[in-house]
């Protein structure tokens, strides 16, 4: 039985910036850290692809660098029918392709000493607290064992599992944001600016329709929907959603079914550790607002390592303070805040006096664009909100008008 420190299933973001940030901190643990994922890179990965100010930083603390074809996106979008609001951005959000992005991320991990197993995940595991290990038995019917075993699995996570039937009371009616993405080429140019469509919201959707520039040529866009659980949609209904946002923008989908797939919002007080295990990324939970899932990984992973080297360093591996930790981190602030929007502008009705402060408040649009841009911490600006709330309460009759 070949035994690790740590061993994380998943080599994604969430788990490539976990090792990386455990080698930084204890550059013995060398040749020590398993990352373990059942794909091979590059892999196919559904997602919107931008990074963000937060994810440049984390990145750049973590020492990786942003080395695949990207396009830089220097302003944004908003749309609903016929209303537009073009907002610039101060430092640009760049869009890859995750597919390249992943896989070099896995390269640069290996570069610095992290072994990185493809075509092999995680198949059980159980946790030993006497022996103070986590004994892993893995897709290809390897045993091993590890002091902490780091869940970066994604939405379908079998450490997330694990916590959640662990629980005494297993949360019920809990449902995962929706996505359906496709990429495509067309005669329409967004130049280097993305999209941000909240037309369908009229139409039951909860959520938005994105257009992103994209590598590859200057007619390649990454187009998608994303839709929250406060309002049930089903798959085809939500594939009919876009094909009609996108062809308002000239833009006509092949025929057949999307990629689609589902992901959790961060819950600010959902279980994310046990006793030697924890969950980091799409496990631990994404922004509910936006769906941005590759900060949130790369932030959190950071969080992660921190509270793994202070265990193996104590002998302590209970973990009690890990969720609390993501929590003050300013991913965890962000996130929270991220959620309580997410509840007023995607409400099961309602939503449009929310979405008409979106629409027509200018300061609300430059808060965000700091936020997108890395520039500011939102969560502490939370007066700032504030009064565009209180302003809002005043104009909001004005506004739902022109927004109706």
């Amino acid at each position: 039985m070949v035994s690790y420190d740590v061993v994380i299933a998943g080599a994604g973001p969430a788990g490539i910036a976990t090792a990386v940030a455990l080698l930084q901190r204890r550059p013995a643990m060398r040749g020590r850290i398993l990352c373990l994922d059942r794909s091979r890179f590059p892999r196919a990965k559904p997602c919107g692809g931008g990074l963000t100010g937060h994810a440049r930083a984390a990145l750049g603390a973590l020492g990786l660098s942003l080395r695949v074809p990207h396009v830089p996106c220097d302003g944004g979008r908003l749309v609903f029918g016929a209303l537009t609001r073009d907002v610039p951005l101060g430092q640009a959000v760049d869009v890859v392709r995750r597919e390249d992005f992943d896989a070099d991320l896995v390269a640069q991990a290996r570069q610095r000493g992290v072994v990185v197993v493809e075509g092999e995940g995680i198949s059980s595991f159980t946790v030993d607290r006497q022996a103070g290990a986590v004994r892993v038995v893995t897709s290809a019917a390897r045993a091993l064992t590890a002091r902490v075993l780091v869940g970066a699995d994604g939405a379908g996570s079998r450490v997330r599992r694990f916590l959640l039937s662990s629980l005494r009371h297993v949360p019920v009616n809990v449902r995962p944001l929706r996505f359906f993405k496709s990429e495509v080429v067309t005669s329409a140019d967004l130049g280097s600016r993305m999209i941000y469509d909240f037309s369908p919201m009229a139409d039951g959707l909860r959520g938005y329709v994105w257009l992103f520039p994209m590598p590859g040529g200057p007619r390649r866009v990454n187009v998608g929907v994303m839709h929250t659980p406060s309002r049930s949609l089903a798959g085809g209904a939500l594939q009919a959603l876009l094909r009609r946002a996108l062809k308002r923008h000239g833009i006509d989908l092949p025929p057949g079914p999307l990629t689609g797939w589902p992901a959790w919002p961060y819950n600010a007080s959902a279980r994310v550790a046990a006793p030697h295990v924890l969950c980091v990324g799409d496990a631990a939970g994404i922004d509910a607002l936006t769906g941005e899932g590759i900060a949130v990984g790369l932030e959190q992973g950071i969080v992660a390592a921190f509270a793994i080297t202070e265990a193996l360093g104590s002998g302590d591996f209970g973990f009690t303070g890990y969720r609390r930790a993501i929590r003050r981190a300013t991913v965890g602030r962000e996130l929270a805040l991220d959620r309580c929007l997410a509840a007023l502008l995607y409400a099961p009705r309602g939503a449009s006096l929310w979405l008409s402060l979106v629409m027509f408040d200018r300061r609300v649009q430059e808060l965000y664009a700091a936020r997108v841009c890395g520039s500011m911490v939102l969560a502490d600006r939370k007066g700032e909100l504030l009064s565009a709330l209180a302003r809002h309460a005043a104009l909001a009759p004005y506004r739902l008008a022109q927004l109706l």
